[in-house]
C-alpha cells in the first residue's frame, strides 16, 4: 500500500516548476482562469478567479498540508493609482488565504516577501539581515511588509508555521525586471554605461529559491510559529560583473563602458529612474547566515545559474 504523500498548494509561477520537482510532495496548483497551463510537475490544479480577501480557498486546501504563497501583484504602470490594488491582493489576499489555511488545518505556511521590504539598497550600512527595522520602499514593499506583520500576528494564535521568505532580484526563466532588461540588452549588444560602478549586490538563483523552499518543507523549526529568512546566492557581485557573467552564460562579449558613477547617478534621477538608479547603482548586501544555520547551501553557483535561465529561455 503507498504511503500517501503530503499534498502543497502553490500561488504563483515564479518558482512552480523548480520546486514542484521534489518527489515527497503532491503538487496542487492555483491558477487564474486566463493564466495557461502550470508546467509539468504539477499534480493537479484548481481555478482560482482572483486574490483577494474574498477569494473561496475550501476547494483548493481540501487536504492539503502546506501552502506556498507566491502570487503577488508586483508591477503596475501607475503605482500611484494601484494603492487598493495591491492592499486587496498583497495584503488582504494574503492574509485571507493564510487564515483560510489554519482554519482548513494546513501544518505549514510559506510565504514569499521580498528585500524591498528593507529598502532598495544598503549603501553605507552593514549588510541586511531579519533582525533590521524595516523601511520599505515604494507601495510592493509596503504591502509586503504588511503581510508579513499580518502573518506574525496569525501565527501567534494558529497553530501553522509561517516562513517568510525575503528575496532579492530572482533570476530564472520568465523573469521579468530588470533581468530580462539586462539580458535583452546584453543579447542585442547594447553598450551599458555601469564599468565604473563598484557596488555589491545580492542576487538569487530560482533553484536556490526552491531548494531553500523545500528545505523549510522539510524541516520546519518545531520551537517557533513564525520566522523570516533573508536567502541570496553564494556570491554577492558588483552590477557590472553581473552583466559581464551574464553576457559570458549567453555567449556573448559584455559591452560596457564606464560614465563617471556621480554623472550617472545624477542622470538616472534627472529622468526619474529613481528605482534603476537604485538597483543598479546601489548596494543591495544581505547577510543570510540564518537561512545557512538551517543546513541549507546554494544549489547552484552564479554562473550555472544564469547558464539555466537562458537555456530554459531559449527552449
Amino acid at each position: 500500500m503507498n504511503e500517501r504523500k503530503p499534498v502543497v498548494l502553490v500561488t504563483g509561477r515564479a518558482v512552480s516548476s523548480a520546486v514542484m520537482s521534489c518527489p515527497r510532495w503532491r503538487a496542487r496548483a492555483g491558477r487564474s482562469a486566463a493564466r495557461r497551463a502550470w508546467p509539468e510537475g504539477i499534480d493537479d490544479e484548481v481555478v482560482i478567479e482572483t486574490i483577494g480577501p474574498e477569494t473561496d480557498w475550501q476547494a483548493a486546501l481540501e487536504g492539503v498540508d502546506a501552502v506556498i504563497h507566491l502570487a503577488a501583484r508586483v508591477h503596475h504602470k501607475h503605482e500611484e493609482h494601484a494603492v487598493q490594488l495591491y492592499r486587496n491582493v498583497n495584503i488582504a489576499g494574503t492574509l485571507h488565504l493564510a487564515g483560510s489555511a489554519a482554519t482548513a488545518g494546513v501544518r505549514q505556511f510559506i510565504f514569499i516577501s521580498t528585500v524591498l521590504v528593507h529598502g532598495r539598497t544598503n549603501d553605507g550600512r552593514a549588510p541586511f539581515s531579519e533582525d533590521d527595522v524595516l523601511t520599505p520602499r515604494g507601495l510592493y514593499g509596503m504591502s509586503k511588509a504588511a503581510a508579513e506583520a499580518g502573518l506574525k500576528t496569525l501565527a501567534r494564535d494558529s497553530a501553522m508555521k509561517i516562513s517568510v521568505i525575503r528575496p532579492p532580484l530572482v533570476y530564472g526563466a520568465g523573469a521579468k525586471g530588470n533581468f530580462a532588461l539586462l539580458t535583452r540588452a546584453v543579447s542585442l549588444g547594447l553598450p551599458l554605461p555601469f564599468a565604473a560602478i563598484r557596488n555589491h549586490r545580492a542576487f538569487l538563483a530560482v533553484q536556490n529559491l526552491s531548494s531553500f523552499i523545500q528545505r523549510r518543507l522539510a524541516h520546519p523549526d518545531p520551537a517557533s510559529n513564525f520566522e523570516v529568512f533573508l536567502v541570496a546566492d553564494r556570491e554577492q557581485v558588483s552590477t557590472p560583473e553581473f552583466i559581464e557573467r551574464l553576457a559570458h552564460a549567453s555567449g556573448k562579449n559584455p559591452r560596457l563602458f564606464g560614465m563617471p558613477p556621480d554623472l550617472l547617478s545624477k542622470l538616472l534621477i534627472v529622468m526619474g529612474r529613481q528605482e534603476t538608479h537604485d538597483s543598479l547603482i546601489g548596494s543591495l548586501e544581505l547577510n543570510v547566515s540564518k537561512a545557512i544555520a538551517t543546513g541549507w547551501q546554494p544549489q547552484v553557483t552564479l554562473d550555472k545559474g544564469l547558464r539555466l535561465a537562458l537555456l530554459a529561455q531559449d527552449s
